[in-house]
């Protein structure tokens, strides 16, 4: 039995192409792995503060040094932290925005970004030798995007900020097992669009 955790990062509600995509991943995967459990993070229509200062102050400090004061600053940060760990499969429904991801999602990833909890130095100094910490997860990023062309060799390859971003960052915790499915040519509506949900949709099915 897994443990799957949804993330919905879209600021729209029922016109969201991302979140419709997360629906019928966990429809398709609950059909397959009925024991698996599901938890939702909202980061889109719930706001997840940026780091500040006090942030940065408590999330810095060694682990043999951490006091209930001195980590008051990463409140919000620890239940996060804690809620990816304890969980195997990773959804991440996401729109592009200007190329890139929402900014609650950025606000997320910046509060789960964290030395000796996700990610370390090897040596335990800055050395530049980076070593995630969150092995044997499962990663889905379900991406919806008004153009197209941002896949690998496409024409619009390295305008893609969005799904190569997710799967760096995510990579630098340790987690290599992704699965990027993405939805295009939302602005364009009409036939192409409806082709594209198929296609998609199919693929999504078919994911076990």
């Amino acid at each position: 039995m897994d443990k799957v955790l949804i993330i919905n990062s879209s600021v729209r509600e029922e016109r969201s192409q991302s979140r419709k995509l997360a629906e019928l991943f966990v429809e398709n995967w609950k059909s397959k792995h009925p024991k698996d459990t599901f938890t939702y993070r909202e980061v889109g229509l719930v706001e997840i503060p940026p780091i500040d200062e006090a942030w940065i102050a408590s999330a810095f400090i060694k682990p043999e040094e951490r006091t209930t004061a001195n980590q008051r600053g990463v409140m919000l940060s620890d239940e996060l932290v804690r809620e990816i760990k304890e969980h195997d499969i990773y959804v991440l429904a996401t729109p592009m925005y200007n190329w890139s991801i929402p900014s609650g999602l950025k606000a997320y990833i910046d509060q789960i970004m964290r030395i000796n909890e996700t990610w370390k130095f090897r040596s335990g100094v800055p050395d530049g030798d980076y070593v995630g910490l969150l092995n044997g997860k499962k990663l889905f990023i379900l991406s919806a995007r008004g153009d197209t062309g941002y896949a690998e060799g496409e024409k619009n390859e390295l305008m893609n900020f969005q799904t190569s971003y997710l799967k760096f960052v995510f990579g630098m915790m340790g987690v290599k097992d992704t699965r990027v499915i993405s939805l295009d040519n939302e602005e364009f509506g009409g036939e192409l669009f409806k082709q594209s949900k198929q296609m998609i949709y199919e693929k999504i099915r078919a994911l076990d």
